[in-house]
């Protein structure tokens, strides 16, 4: 014999059972918005992180939000992470920049040249203005032959004070530069000033827009080539870190 067993109507003011609220995990993006930061890839991942550089790199000031930028407080906490991560072993850096604050770059700039893992740029677009000490200062530098690189002479917005302090300061600033990227490049100091004070090129302005055959040919970029040539060559330079030194028979 069967018995049937029946469940109480549910009373008006019985409330159903519910689950408990689960705060979700804060995705990537949601970090880089709130904190400035981006987790690196996992192990399940790439072994290469890759950083991307786009718009106007913003410096101490906000700007207007319809430009596009690359905050550099962003930046920075990125190579860090990626310095420090066991999962990362080389970084790629995706470079399409107008230029922007000079200090924020070079400071970009001397982040990237002070990593100890291999490090490749890529210049699509354009790597203008500040952008060109960011695109010498990896490992290895590639250019697309479409892309340009701006060489100008370091300019100041807003209002200027025409005191001789003021050109000392800008002409030291512009040294720092020019010092940055023939240290890091093969360019000659005495063609990179001729390209930046060159007359004639750019309208009411001096200074010069280089291609890729040409920054190649100077010397400002190693190769002409794309993100596959990129990641063909940072996994050599993975490989080649990975090897064993022998010195004197001794396997270090």
């Amino acid at each position: 014999m069967t018995q049937n067993t029946r469940r109480a109507p549910m009373s008006e003011t019985e409330a159903p059972e519910q689950a408990p609220a689960v705060n979700p995990e804060p995705t990537a993006l949601d970090t880089l918005k709130q904190l400035g930061q981006m987790n690196v890839p996992q192990g399940t991942e790439s072994n290469i992180f890759c950083l991307t550089i786009i718009g106007q790199i913003e410096g101490h000031l906000v700007l207007p939000p319809q430009n596009k930028t690359t905050k550099y407080e962003h930046i920075i906490p990125q190579l860090v992470a990626a310095e420090q991560s066991k999962q990362v072993d080389g970084i790629m850096i995706i470079l399409n920049t107008v230029g922007g604050d000079v200090e924020a770059g070079l400071a970009i700039a001397e982040m990237i040249t002070s990593l100890t893992k291999p490090t490749v740029t890529v210049v699509v677009g354009g790597g203008h203005s500040i952008g060109v000490p960011i695109a010498v200062a990896s490992t290895y530098s590639l250019i697309a032959e479409s892309a340009t690189m701006t060489i100008h002479p370091i300019r100041l917005n807003g209002l200027v004070i025409g005191v001789p302090q003021t050109f000392e300061y800008m002409e030291k600033m512009q040294e720092r530069v020019v010092r940055f990227v023939t240290s890091h490049s093969r360019i000659t100091e005495e063609r990179f000033k001729e390209l930046m004070f060159r007359t004639g090129e750019l309208n009411r302005d001096i200074g010069t827009a280089v291609g890729g055959l040409d920054a190649v040919k100077y010397g400002l970029m190693d190769e002409v080539g794309g993100i596959g040539q990129a990641l063909a060559k940072l996994n050599k330079l993975i490989d080649e870190r990975k090897q064993p030194v022998e010195a004197e028979g001794i396997t270090q």
